[in-house]
C-alpha cells in the first residue's frame, strides 16, 4: 500500500489534534496549501499525482484552498463550504458523541420508505428543524427515510443534483454536525436513514474538478454534464473519490444506505464496474458496523442484472426504483399520455408489473424501442414501488402531486397498490396526507448564463409533456417557498382522513406476515382486463396448503367492475369504501365464498383473509 492510500482525502483532524491534508492533482505540477487569509504551506508530491501535508495548529473551521501552479482552488473533497461554493473550503471538527450504539440497522425487505426534500420538509429548511417532525413520522408507521441529495450545491435552493462538493454536507440545511443529530434522532426513533448520492455527473457552478485531475470523459453523455471517467487512464484516481465517498456516508455519518441517481448514466468498461466495486467495499465494512447497508440504483432500463447476486454474473445492489410500476399507476389514475406515459394505459399493465415487476421485459415501447429484461429470480424486495417521487412530481411542468390531478378514491387507491404491493414500497413526503402544494424543480444560480440555460433546457425537456403551458421559473425564490410542505393541512378534513388511511394500511402491512413480507414468488396475479378486477393472492407457506393466505382486490378504473373470488371462505380485513374512509359505503360482504362474483366501487380496494382449518 502506498503512502497516500494510508491517508483519507482532503482535509482531516485527528484526535490527536493534527489535520492531514491530501489532494489528488495529476494536473498540476506544484501545490501548496493556503490557509487564509494569508498563510501559505508547501505540499509534498507523492505517488500517482497525490500531494500531501500535516500541519498541527489548526482549528475547526480554519478557511483553506490549495493553490495549483499559483491559482486558488476549493478542495474537492471539502468536508464543508460554509461561504458557497467559489469560497475556500473548511475544516470541520469530526467528533460526535453518537448514542445509537443499540441500533443494529433495517433490512430493506422490512423498510416502508418515506422520501424527503431537507429544504422544503419544513418551514427552516434544515436538519434540525426535520428532527422535530419525526415523531410524527414514526407515528404515521415509516420505518426507512430517504433524503435527496445533500452535497454542498450553490446557493440555497436546489433539488441536491447540481452538488458539487460531494463530501460537504449543504450548508444552509446545518452541514454535517447537523446531518449526524439527524441521523442519531432518526435510529433512537428505529427510523433508517438512505441517501440520495450523485455518482454520474457533478453540477455546472462551483465544480472545479478539472482543474485538478481528468475527472470527466467525452467518451459519453449525460443529459445534465460530463460523464464521470471510471474506466480511463487516471480512472484510480476517479474510483477512489467515489468509493471513499461512500465509506464517508457508511462509516463516518451512521447512514443505512445509499440510493445511488440515475445508474444508466454511470459507464465504466473496467473489468470490474464501479458499482460493483462500490458493493463489495460495503459488503466489507458492513463486518465492522455490524449493520446492513443497503444499496439502491435508479434505473429505468429495467436491467436485472444490477440486483443479481454478484457471484452470478450481477453487481449486487439490494434493490431498483421500479419505474414501470409508477408509470403504469399515474397513466391509469389520469389518463395521462404525454412523454413515457404513451406506453401505458390499462389495468392489465399494472397487473404484469405485480406478476413480472417490470411491464418492459425486450418488446417494443413506442416511446423508447425495446428495452428491458425479465428479471428471472429476482425477488420483491429487490424493487421499490411508488405511486409518487421527486421526479415524477417535480418533473411535470406544473410540479402538481397527485392529489391536485385525481380524486380521493383514485388517491386512495394509488395508496394501496404501492402499501399491498409485493414490493417495498415508497411514499413522497406530503402524500400520506394529500399535500395540496406542488413540488417544483427549483435552483439558485449564481450565473446568469446559466439560470437562463436552465430555464431554457426545461422548455425543451417538456415540450413533449405540455408544449402550450407555461413554465413555472425554477429560479424564483417564491416558487421554492410554494413548494414547502403544508404541515397545518394534515391536521384537517380530507387530509387527515387520508393521513388516517396511509396510517392503515401500514399497520396492516406491519402486523399481518403475508403483506410484510415482499414475497413476488407468493403472489398469484390475475385480471385487469376491462371489466375485471386485479386480484393478488397473496400466502405464506405452499401454494396448495398456505398456513396464511390474503386476497386482495384492486380496481384500477373509474368504472365498477368484478372481483372472481378463488375457492375457500374470505373475511373481510379493508374495504377502502368504508364511510370511514370517505368512501360510497361497502359493497363487498363481511364474508365471501369462493366461486363468486362481487362488484367493485370504481378505485376500489379491498383485503380479505381465507378462513383456514387449524393444524394440529
Amino acid at each position: 500500500m502506498t503512502l497516500h492510500e494510508q491517508i483519507p482525502l482532503g482535509a482531516t483532524r485527528h484526535g490527536d489534534g493534527t489535520v492531514t491534508f491530501l489532494v489528488w492533482a495529476p494536473l498540476a505540477t506544484q501545490v501548496r496549501l493556503h490557509l487564509h487569509p494569508d498563510r501559505w504551506e508547501p505540499m509534498t508530491a507523492l505517488a500517482d499525482g497525490y500531494f500531501h501535508t500535516i500541519l498541527t495548529d489548526l482549528p475547526a473551521d480554519s478557511r483553506y484552498t490549495y493553490e495549483l501552479d499559483g491559482r486558488d482552488w476549493p478542495d474537492p473533497v471539502s468536508r464543508s463550504q460554509p461561504d458557497g461554493v467559489h469560497a475556500p473550503s473548511a475544516i470541520i471538527e469530526p467528533h460526535f458523541d453518537w448514542t445509537d450504539a443499540a441500533w443494529t440497522g433495517r433490512h430493506l425487505a422490512d423498510c416502508i420508505v418515506y422520501e424527503m426534500h431537507i429544504g422544503t420538509f419544513t418551514p427552516e429548511g434544515t436538519f434540525d428543524a426535520a428532527i422535530g417532525r419525526l415523531d410524527r413520522l414514526v407515528d404515521l408507521g415509516v420505518n426507512a427515510l430517504e433524503i435527496m441529495p445533500v452535497s454542498q450545491f450553490p446557493g440555497s435552493r436546489n433539488w441536491g443534483y447540481d452538488g458539487v462538493y460531494h463530501f460537504a454536507v449543504q450548508h444552509s440545511y446545518g452541514g454535517a454536525a447537523a446531518l449526524k443529530r439527524f441521523v442519531d434522532a432518526c435510529h433512537a426513533r428505529g427510523l433508517a436513514v438512505f441517501l440520495d448520492v450523485v455518482y454520474n455527473h457533478f453540477g455546472p457552478e462551483g465544480n472545479y474538478l478539472s482543474q485538478f485531475a481528468p475527472y470527466f470523459t467525452t467518451k459519453y453523455d449525460t443529459p445534465w454534464g460530463q460523464a464521470v471517467d471510471y474506466e480511463g487512464p487516471h480512472a484510480h484516481g476517479v474510483r477512489r473519490f467515489v468509493l471513499e465517498n461512500a465509506r464517508q456516508w457508511q462509516v463516518e455519518f451512521h447512514l443505512d444506505g445509499l440510493r445511488l441517481d440515475a445508474t444508466d448514466a454511470i459507464f465504466d468498461a473496467s473489468d470490474k464496474y464501479i458499482l460493483q466495486e462500490l458493493v463489495e467495499q460495503c459488503r466489507q465494512r458492513e463486518a465492522t458496523t455490524g449493520r446492513p447497508f443497503s444499496l439502491i440504483a435508479e434505473m429505468s432500463s429495467n436491467r436485472p442484472k444490477v440486483v443479481r447476486p454478484i457471484e452470478q454474473g450481477g453487481y449486487g445492489l439490494h434493490a431498483q426504483w421500479n419505474f414501470d410500476f409508477h408509470h403504469c399507476l399515474q397513466a391509469i389514475l389520469t389518463g395521462d399520455r404525454h412523454g413515457y406515459y404513451v406506453d401505458f394505459d390499462h389495468a392489465a399493465q399494472l397487473a404484469r408489473c405485480y406478476r413480472d415487476a417490470y411491464y418492459f421485459t425486450g418488446q417494443l415501447s413506442q416511446y423508447r424501442g425495446h428495452f428491458g429484461e425479465m428479471p428471472v429470480g429476482a425477488r420483491g424486495d429487490q424493487f421499490i414501488v411508488y405511486s409518487q417521487s421527486h421526479d415524477e412530481v417535480g418533473n411535470r411542468a406544473k410540479g402538481d402531486r397527485l392529489a391536485a390531478q385525481v380524486e380521493f378514491e383514485a388517491l386512495r387507491f394509488a395508496a394501496a397498490a404501492v402499501l399491498l404491493s409485493p414490493f417495498v414500497p415508497m411514499l413522497f413526503m406530503g402524500e400520506e396526507y394529500a399535500e395540496p402544494s406542488p413540488f417544483y424543480y427549483f435552483v439558485s444560480h449564481g450565473d446568469a448564463d446559466l439560470i437562463e440555460a436552465v430555464r431554457a433546457g426545461r422548455r425543451r425537456e417538456f415540450a413533449e409533456f405540455a408544449a402550450d403551458e407555461d413554465f413555472p421559473d425554477p429560479q424564483s425564490e417564491l416558487i421554492f417557498e410554494r413548494s414547502r410542505l403544508q404541515w397545518l393541512k394534515a391536521g384537517h378534513g380530507r387530509n387527515l382522513i387520508m393521513w388516517a388511511f396511509y396510517r392503515e394500511l401500514i399497520a396492516l402491512r406491519k402486523r399481518n406476515a403475508v403483506l410484510r413480507t415482499p414475497d413476488r414468488d407468493r403472489c398469484e396475479v390475475i385480471g385487469g382486463e376491462p371489466g375485471r378486477a386485479i386480484r393478488l393472492r397473496r400466502w405464506q407457506g405452499d401454494a396448495d396448503q398456505p398456513h396464511e393466505e390474503l386476497l386482495i382486490g384492486l380496481n384500477a378504473s373509474r368504472d365498477p367492475v368484478q372481483l372472481e373470488w378463488p375457492a375457500g371462505t374470505w373475511t373481510q380485513i379493508l374495504d377502502a369504501d368504508e364511510r370511514l374512509w370517505r368512501g360510497r359505503g361497502p359493497l363487498q360482504p363481511a364474508t365471501v365464498t369462493g366461486g363468486t362474483t362481487t362488484t367493485m366501487h370504481p378505485w376500489g380496494v379491498v383485503v380479505y383473509a381465507r378462513q383456514l382449518p387449524e393444524t394440529t
